[in-house]
């Protein structure tokens, strides 16, 4: 649960069971800064973006592929890609069982509260 919100954007023209390995991907993400980086605040390209940038054989390649498959630009495509994978991680995070906290900057960030309903 993210405090604040109920519902998050979708993200179109992906097939429901990409998207559904797309949040698995992230939700095991999210459990391994949960663990690894207790009390810090994270965003969507810390977990998949910086030194995690190369989606090549993980779920999120399909992303990339149907946004550069609409513009043929991978500039556009990465852009667009790496928008859809926020709106994909903050479902993630309102489905989950940890309550998380958000903030906004250049990019929204979440950090987990310490708090799980059972």
């Amino acid at each position: 649960m993210v405090i604040g919100y109920t519902t998050a954007k979708g993200v179109n023209g992906v097939p429901e069971q990409q998207l559904n390995l797309m949040k698995a991907f992230l939700q095991g993400s999210v459990y391994c800064w949960c663990k690894n980086c207790k009390g810090q605040w994270f965003a969507a390209r810390d977990l998949v973006g910086g030194d995690n940038y190369f989606w090549q054989n993980t779920p999120l390649m399909p992303l990339f592929e149907h946004f550069y498959q609409e513009n043929a630009d991978s500039d556009y495509a990465i852009t667009e890609a790496g928008k859809a994978v926020g709106r994909l991680l903050l479902g993630v995070l309102i489905d989950d069982r940890r309550t998380f906290e958000t903030r906004d900057g250049y990019t929204r960030e979440y950090r987990w509260t310490g708090e799980e309903d059972l």
